[in-house]
C-alpha cells in the first residue's frame, strides 16, 4: 500500500491543475487516468474543435479573396489530411500534460481508479491510502434510449471518422451542436441541425439566438421543434431518419450532441457516501467538498458551469483550500464564454432577460452591421453587438457579440466587465479604427429601457 496526501482521478484539466498545484505546497500526490491525457478539451472537445472550425472558415476565406483581387484554383479539401494532422497535435499534447505531471513530482498511474473506501483508492491492482480524494472524471456524451440510438456517433467518434460524411444530421441545439453544424458545413458537407427547441442556443440571449438563427440558415438546415424517432440502416450503409412529424431524411452519419452526463460509472463510488443532485452531478460545497468529508469533486461531474477554464478554477480552489491558502475563493460572476460557430458567438455577464429579473432598470444599446471586409466580399454576412447596461448605477451587466473573432473580443472586455466598467467609461474609451471591437465603445443611442 502507497501513502498520498491526495489521490486525484481524471488527468483532465481540472486534474491536471489541482495535482500540480497541490505537489507545489509539498503534498504527495497521485493521479490515474484511464483514457487520455488532458481531457474532454485537449482530446475530443476545445483543442480538435478549434482546429476543425479554422479548417472550415478557409472555405469561406476562399470565396472571399476573390474580390479583393485573388484568383485562385478551385478548393478541394482533404479530410484525412485535417484528421491525421489533428491527431498528430493531440499526441504532442498528451506528451506536455503527462510531462507537466512528471516534472511537478505527481505519481502518474494510466489506470482507471476505484475507490474501495473515503481513504482507499484501488489502481490496476496496486492499493492507495489518501488523506484526500479529488474526483475529476469529467463527462461523457449522452445518447437517449430510441429504436437505432446504435447507429449514431457522437463527439467522441466524430474528429476521427475513416470517411467525410457528406450528408450529416446533427441532433442538438447547444453549442456543441451548434459547432459541429457549423464546422462540417464549412468543410463542405449537406448538414443538417436538428433542434427540439423553438431555436438552438436555449439559455443565451434572445437576440443573440434569434440573429445566429438567421445568420447560420445562410450556410446549413435548421428544423426546429423536432425530435428523433428512429434511425434505420440501409443496405448501402446510408442512415434513414424518422423524424416526430414524419419527416425522413438519409445521411452518412448522425451526430447525437444533446448533452452530456458525469462520467462516474465505474468508480466505485458506491462504497462511499456521496450524494447526487436529480440531474446526476456530484453535490458539493463552496470547497468543493463531497458529503463524504475526505473526498472533493470538480468540473463536468459537479456540472456548475462546464467550461474548462471553470474547471481550472476549480482545480486550484481545492488544491489552495486543502494544502495552500485557505482564503481564495472561486466567483462564478462574469465568465466569458464563446461558441466557435460560423459566425462566432462570444458573451460575458448577464442576458437581458437576466439583467430585468435583477435589476429594476436597464438600458440596452445594440449595432447591427456588415463588417468592413463584407463591402468588398458582397458577403452578406451580418455582425450584431449588444451592451446590457444597469442604468441606475450605469455599470454593464451583459455584453453579446455575433461576429468573425467575437471570443477574441469579448475576453478584453471581460477583464473591463469583471473590474465594474461603466457605460460612461466605454463612452470615453477611444476606438481602434476600422475594426468591428470599436463598436462597443461608439454605442450612443438606447434601443430600449
Amino acid at each position: 500500500m502507497t501513502e498520498v496526501d491526495f489521490f486525484v482521478i481524471g488527468a483532465g484539466s481540472g486534474g491536471v491543475r489541482a495535482a500540480r498545484m497541490a505537489a507545489s505546497y509539498g503534498a504527495k500526490v497521485a493521479i490515474a487516468e484511464d483514457r487520455y491525457m488532458g481531457g474532454t478539451c485537449v482530446n475530443v472537445g476545445c483543442i480538435p474543435k478549434k482546429l476543425y472550425s479554422i479548417a472550415s472558415h478557409y472555405h469561406y476565406d476562399f470565396q472571399d479573396s476573390h474580390g479583393f483581387g485573388w484568383d485562385l484554383p478551385a478548393a478541394v479539401f482533404n479530410w484525412n489530411r485535417l484528421r491525421d494532422n489533428k491527431q498528430v497535435e493531440i499526441q504532442r499534447l498528451n506528451g506536455i500534460y503527462e510531462d507537466l505531471l512528471i516534472n511537478a513530482g505527481v505519481q502518474l498511474l494510466k489506470a482507471r481508479a476505484f475507490i474501495r473506501d473515503p481513504h482507499t483508492v484501488e489502481v490496476a491492482g496496486k492499493t492507495f491510502k489518501a488523506r484526500y480524494i479529488l474526483l475529476a472524471n469529467g463527462g461523457w456524451p449522452h445518447v437517449p434510449d430510441f429504436p437505432g440510438r446504435h447507429h449514431v456517433i457522437t463527439s467522441n467518434e466524430i474528429f476521427d471518422l475513416p470517411d467525410f460524411p457528406a450528408q450529416l444530421i446533427i441532433i442538438g441545439g447547444g453549442y456543441i451542436a451548434v459547432e459541429f453544424a457549423s464546422i462540417f458545413a464549412g468543410l463542405g458537407a449537406n448538414t443538417t441541425l436538428i433542434c427540439r427547441g423553438n431555436m438552438p442556443l436555449k439559455g443565451f440571449d434572445e437576440d443573440i439566438r434569434n440573429k445566429f438563427h438567421q445568420e447560420a440558415s445562410k450556410h446549413l438546415k435548421i428544423l426546429c421543434q423536432t425530435t428523433v424517432q428512429a434511425i434505420n440502416k440501409h443496405d448501402d450503409g446510408k442512415l434513414q431518419v424518422c423524424f416526430n412529424d414524419s419527416t425522413i431524411l438519409k445521411a452518412d452519419a448522425v451526430l447525437f450532441a444533446t448533452g452530456r452526463k458525469p462520467n462516474t460509472a465505474n468508480s466505485g463510488l458506491e462504497n462511499v457516501a456521496i450524494k447526487f443532485q436529480e440531474s446526476g452531478y456530484i453535490q458539493v460545497d463552496e470547497h468543493f467538498q463531497t458529503s463524504e468529508p475526505s473526498i472533493y469533486a470538480i468540473g463536468d461531474i459537479v456540472g456548475r458551469q462546464t467550461l474548462t477554464p471553470v474547471a481550472l478554477g476549480e482545480g486550484m480552489q481545492v488544491a489552495n483550500y486543502l494544502f495552500g491558502d485557505k482564503s481564495r475563493r472561486l466567483s462564478y460572476d462574469n465568465i466569458p464564454t464563446s461558441v466557435f460557430s460560423h459566425p462566432n458567438i462570444a458573451t460575458v455577464g448577464l442576458t437581458e432577460a437576466q439583467a430585468r429579473e435583477k435589476f429594476t432598470k436597464i438600458s440596452i444599446y445594440e449595432s447591427d452591421f456588415r463588417q468592413l471586409r463584407h463591402t468588398i466580399t458582397g458577403r452578406n454576412e451580418r455582425t450584431y453587438m449588444k451592451l446590457v447596461v444597469d442604468t441606475i448605477s450605469d455599470r454593464v451587466v451583459g455584453m453579446h457579440m455575433l461576429g468573425a473573432e467575437a471570443g477574441e473580443i469579448i475576453q478584453g472586455f471581460a477583464t473591463a466587465i469583471n473590474c465594474g466598467l461603466t457605460k460612461s467609461q466605454l463612452d470615453s474609451t477611444m476606438g481602434i479604427h476600422p475594426t468591428a471591437a470599436e463598436e462597443f465603445v461608439t454605442m450612443r443611442a438606447v434601443s430600449r429601457n
